[in-house]
């Protein structure tokens, strides 16, 4: 995606204002190649904070002391108050809120997501406003159709952002390419208005003008990508509306498997590693992350250095692909006890540094200070190529390791979970059969597997956090099976109690930012 990346630069003041481009709209969007160039920005935005090396000429201003990009914040939103990850220094990056699930509508990172959201948004908007048909109309047959399959990756993008809106704050603003620039507050749409708004857009406007699965370059939207969303959207239908979709959910998980491009791979450290732009067999969409041209101190930079300790005698930056540790963050230990005694795990995916020998979190969130000594960490994500070798100067330059937003694995399990949550389409057999192959994988034979009798909700619950740890899909997770704010689930520092407890359901969605709601009288939080 490195070619595509055009300098635009913007300061969210209100939802539907135009990005400021460097050039006008008229010399951008003059030539298909200039198209390109502005598609490309669409697909950064969700891993680039800004114009320059590392993030510098901000995109949009930020609410704490330093701009981070989208995933940063995403991640922390979706992991950080989970029972996978706590983070070490939460009151130095006013993180406690989110550790204690306490959060108000005036937190810095819910705030900039927000902003990062519907950023990404606008882009889309503009990029669509500029490539009608009449406006590249003088374009070459071929160049007009270059052009359409751009919109198409656009239109994706921009559901994609929309169900992360929709996701995290179970309402939003609405603006689209025929928005007014100016005089104009956006319509508030409810949880159910976004959930039939991305539907309708994948199913009627994009997934039958991307191109077909695999055929297209290399972290741009195909077909499967579209699929894989609208399956993902229809798994928390129940959260989102009220209805089940589990059969719909079904349905295009089976277009995915379907198609014969896909295929687990067989090593699943490699699907975390900086060679991972090889895991085209597993990996549906990514979002791409270079060292040399997406330089970033978030995404998975963040979730490589993150993980590993800033005590180089604890654990050694350099057996991880990286030139320093930055001791951000933990596993809990409600979650590495998921594999037993993670000590002698025969389940490759338990890839956990236990030297410290300890599971508690200890109670130094009370006063801030981080304690390096105790839980243990994650070593799931590198900056190693397949050979083991280095491949970029996390110091300065950041990881090369790219995020799987879909892989292949995860529909097997949303399959299996929508089979017995009563969906049609596979059967109770197909659906063990999937979870087995995954399972087998793991632990390199089938002495893992599990049969039809340990097939439930509960198995579901637990192995998608084996499979899909740290990859932003746990607190939804947690959410649609009634478990994030419930008494009935608890881990460390939960409700900000050493041993965990119940919280106030209004967690189970973020707040609209305090000065939105300020700005915009359509909006509002009832539950804040």
């Amino acid at each position: 995606m490195a070619a595509l990346v055009l300098g635009l630069s913007s300061c969210l003041d209100d939802l539907n204002q135009t990005p400021i481009i460097e050039g006008s709209a008229e010399t951008v969007y003059n030539s298909a190649f200039g198209c390109r160039q502005a598609l490309g920005k669409l697909y950064v935005s969700f891993v680039i904070a800004g114009q320059e090396f590392g993030g510098g000429d901000a995109d949009l201003s930020t609410s704490g002391s330093e701009s981070f990009d989208l995933m940063r914040c995403y991640i922390n939103l979706q992991e950080a108050g989970t029972d996978e990850m706590v983070y070490t220094w939460a009151s130095g990056d006013n993180l406690l809120d989110i550790t204690y699930l306490s959060w108000d509508a005036s937190d810095p990172w819910v705030t900039d997501c927000y902003y990062r959201i519907y950023y990404t948004i606008a882009l889309c908007n503009d990029f669509l406003k500029h490539t009608t048909d009449d406006a590249i109309a003088g374009f070459t047959p071929d160049e007009q159709t270059e052009v359409h399959t751009y919109r198409a990756e656009a239109r994706f993008l921009r559901a994609l952002a929309y169900y992360y809106a929709l996701d995290l704050f179970g309402q939003g603003p609405f603006v689209d390419e025929t928005t007014p620039n100016v005089d104009y507050l956006p319509e508030a749409y409810s949880s159910s208005q976004i959930f039939d708004y991305i539907e309708s857009e994948l199913r009627d406007n994009v997934e039958n003008a991307l191109l077909p699965p695999g055929t297209n370059e290399y972290g741009r939207a195909d077909q499967a990508a579209a699929w894989a969303l609208l399956a993902r959207l229809y798994l928390n239908a129940s959260v989102y509306t009220g209805v089940d979709h589990s059969t719909d959910c079904i349905t295009y998980c089976k277009k995915i498997v379907g198609s014969g491009v896909y295929s687990l791979e067989t090593d699943y450290a490699k699907l975390f590693n900086a060679d991972n732009h090889l895991r085209t067999n597993e990996i549906i969409f990514p979002f791409v992350v270079d060292a040399t041209t997406t330089v970033s101190w978030g995404s998975t930079t963040y979730l490589c250095c993150g993980a590993v300790s800033n005590d180089n005698s604890l654990q050694d930056p350099a057996a991880y692909g990286l030139t320093s540790g930055w001791g951000s963050y933990r596993v809990r230990g409600e979650f590495s006890a998921l594999w037993g005694d993670a000590t002698t795990s025969a389940d490759k995916r338990c890839m956990l540094f236990t030297g410290n020998g300890d599971t508690t979190i200890d109670p130094w969130l009370n006063n801030g200070v981080g304690d390096d000594n105790t839980g243990y960490r994650s070593e799931k994500w590198t900056n190693l190529t397949d050979a083991g070798e280095v491949a970029s100067n996390t110091q300065s330059n950041g990881v090369s390791t790219d995020f799987p937003v879909f892989r292949l694995a995860d529909v097997y399990l949303m399959i299996a979970e929508s089979v017995i949550r009563g969906g049609t389409g596979y059967t109770r057999t197909d659906a063990l059969g999937f979870l087995n192959d995954l399972r087998e994988r793991a632990y390199g034979d089938q002495s893992g597997n599990i049969t039809d009798a340990q097939m439930n909700l509960d198995y579901i619950i637990d192995e998608r956090a084996r499979e899909l740890y740290l990859e932003c899909v746990r607190r939804t997770d947690l959410i649609r099976f009634g478990r994030f704010t419930s008494d009935q689930h608890v881990w460390q520092w939960k409700g900000g109690v050493v041993n965990g407890r119940g919280v106030n359901s209004r967690y189970n969605v973020y707040p609209i930012p305090a000065n939105e709601i300020a700005a915009n009288g359509n909006l509002s939080n009832p539950n804040y």
